[in-house]
């Protein structure tokens, strides 16, 4: 017997009907899974509601090295003629609780960012825990950054307009990279933050209030952090950038946050701490949707705006770099 409708009036019309349907093909639960089961079934499920995959210009499979010598697979996607010189550039973090995920199954989303905005996307497919825990996908994070700064040029990319940017987990690692890049002396020109996770024990009201029937569930989310990090590690800043002791210099960030996701008030937090250093902050919440909702875009029309509000966000931030230099 299928399960009862809950009662979510904070959630859009749309939204209830995408999660009922979601309820009813009643997939297990990643935390009922091992790693490698879940891996298989975000991978097969992750694109499904997502846009179809954009034709573009240029899609490209790259390899870069990290640290300890790994070679880790990336992608990179232009929307400009072959050739176009000195294209600014947006190195991205998928999502997936550092467990799961992939190139594949966030490349649609990469697709439309660089189609909408311009900007060429690299997206990195970092290493997954529970084989790798902590800090092993910071690491390869900034490592790949630093890789993409200084051979920019042989791939045509511009050093001194580069990005980051994730959501989710990814969104995590892109806020801890762009601490790293402020003190590693990288010039960022944006990160762009799509519902990230900033603190280090699931404990805003937020994710007591949206914790079980908003898709991610807080079961998913504390299986997800088992597997990657002990728990007297979790107040590194690494992995919960809310917690860095200073904030000032960091890159200008954007903000993007659903409003009934377990981890929309550690963004706004973020958000609120990095105006306080002096970070200008672009802000923005889109109300009555779930976590993971940018990947929704066949049954959700907040999906398509939340996308364009990214790459808009992408072009002003290059914009006003030029008008400072």
């Amino acid at each position: 017997m299928p399960p009862s409708p809950r009662h979510r009036p904070d959630l859009l019309p749309q939204m209830e009907a995408l999660l009922q349907r979601i309820e009813r093909a009643a997939a297990t639960p990643f935390h009922e899974l091992t790693p490698h089961e879940a891996r298989s079934l975000y991978e097969r499920s992750a694109e499904v509601l997502d846009l179809p995959r954009a034709a573009l210009p240029e899609v490209r499979e790259l390899q870069i090295p990290n640290r300890d010598g790994a070679l880790l697979n990336a992608r990179l996607y232009s929307s400009q003629p072959v050739g176009t010189p000195a294209q600014a550039a947006l190195m991205y973090l998928h999502g997936g609780g550092f467990v799961v995920g992939s190139l594949e199954t966030h490349d649609s989303l990469c697709r439309q960012l660089a189609l909408r905005s311009g900007v060429t996307v690299v997206a990195l497919d970092y290493r997954l825990a529970p084989e790798h825990r902590f800090p092993a996908a910071f690491d390869d994070a900034f490592d790949a950054l630093v890789w993409l700064h200084g051979h920019a040029a042989s791939l045509g990319l511009n050093p001194a307009r580069l990005a980051v940017g994730g959501d989710s987990a990814g969104g995590t690692l892109a806020a801890a990279t762009a601490l790293q890049a402020r003190n590693a002396g990288i010039a960022l020109y944006l990160q762009l933050l799509i519902t990230p996770g900033t603190t280090a024990y699931a404990d805003t009201p937020s994710h007591v209030r949206y914790g079980e029937g908003y898709l991610l569930n807080a079961h998913t989310i504390a299986w997800f952090f088992d597997q990657f990090i002990s728990w007297d590690e979790r107040r590194n800043p690494r992995f919960a950038p809310l917690l860095a002791d200073s904030l000032e210099g960091v890159a200008p960030a954007a903000v993007l946050l659903a409003e009934c996701d377990p981890l929309v008030d550690e963004g706004l937090a973020y958000a609120d701490r990095l105006r306080m250093a002096g970070v200008n902050v672009d802000l923005e919440i889109t109300r009555g949707v779930v976590h993971d909702f940018i990947k929704m875009g066949r049954a959700l029309k907040e999906a398509h705006t939340a996308q364009a509000w990214c790459a808009l966000a992408l072009r002003q931030a290059l914009d006003e770099q030029e008008n400072r230099t």
